[in-house]
């Protein structure tokens, strides 16, 4: 059997690779293409053929001078690192709750999984009716149960905006991600715990010197996935504000490049997304590189 599958290993895998380089190869060199050129969607200006149209590197130039993009850019960042903090420090939190418990672990897993699965564009809409009604007129806003000013129209204010989207994106991913830390931790012999608590270690030594550095594999997964998610957020960022008081976010405007220009200027938004790719590939290469030297060294 094994000689068999050395022999068809190719063959087999030939359909799967064909297709990745037609649906992902292929189309991702065209992009890079078009980013060089006057792309209208439809057609090319200037001629048939794309390099009829080719500008240099006018759009690239072009979108480092623009306001709204480098706007978009900064926003981006500053919720890529409150999403990934408060992600992985509440899913390793409920990971470590869950595995404390005596019953009921996979009704809580279970249900702490299910925003996971849900359409977030739909949920989007539904959250967004929770924090301009429940949240700003009923709990929160100035006749409300209790005022609270930071919770208190949320997605009206570029910055408390941040916090609708890290409470949203909070809630979707970390019934994921605490499998992932949940596997991690179950992985971890109870011996070592036992063999620190004999030496006297407490239990927050433990957890710095024993359950932190053994969980480093996880770590990575888990470090990478809400990384570039955070970075691509699209769907709340349409449902929730719209792009609306400052919270445009790169892949939304990416999107509104096209939207709003008359004739649509693929080729712009195009080099947008090829630069968008290039900012997300070097961020994810190097906290792969930096966790991945974590683990050798714990």
């Amino acid at each position: 059997m094994k000689r068999f599958y050395k022999r068809k290993f190719w063959l087999m895998v030939l359909p799967s690779i064909v297709l990745f380089l037609l649906i992902i190869i292929v189309p991702f060199i065209e992009g890079v293409i078009y980013s060089f050129t006057e792309w209208r969607g439809s057609y090319f200006v200037g001629g048939e053929h794309w390099w009829n149209a080719l500008v240099g590197l006018k759009n690239y130039t072009s979108i480092f001078k623009s306001k709204d993009f480098l706007q978009s850019l900064g926003y981006t960042a500053i919720y890529a690192v409150l999403a990934v903090i408060a992600q992985n420090v509440v899913s390793l939190l409920l990971a470590l709750m869950i595995k404390k418990l005596t019953k009921g672990k996979g009704l809580f897993r279970t249900v702490l999984f299910l925003p996971y699965v849900l359409g977030m564009l739909a949920m989007g809409y539904v959250w967004r009716f929770i924090f301009e009604n429940v949240f700003s007129q009923t709990l929160f806003g100035t006749d409300g149960v209790v005022h609270v000013e930071v919770l208190n129209n949320m997605l009206q204010n570029q910055w408390k905006a941040l916090l609708a989207y890290a409470i949203v994106g909070v809630w979707q991913v970390a019934g994921y991600y605490l499998i992932i830390y949940l596997n991690g931790l179950n992985n971890i012999s109870e011996d070592i715990y036992e063999a620190a608590r004999i030496d006297g270690a407490t239990g927050w030594t433990s957890f710095r010197k024993i359950t932190l550095p053994l969980l480093m594999p996880s770590f990575t997964i888990v470090l990478f996935m809400s990384l570039a998610n955070s970075f691509k957020m699209l769907d709340l960022n349409v449902s929730l504000t719209e792009g609306n008081f400052g919270t445009t976010m790169i892949s939304y405007m990416i999107l509104k490049t096209v939207r709003e220009s008359s004739p649509p200027a693929y080729g712009e938004a195009q080099a947008q997304a090829v630069i968008f790719f290039v900012i997300i590939a070097v961020i994810s290469i190097a906290q792969v590189m930096i966790t991945k030297r974590k683990e050798i060294e714990s």
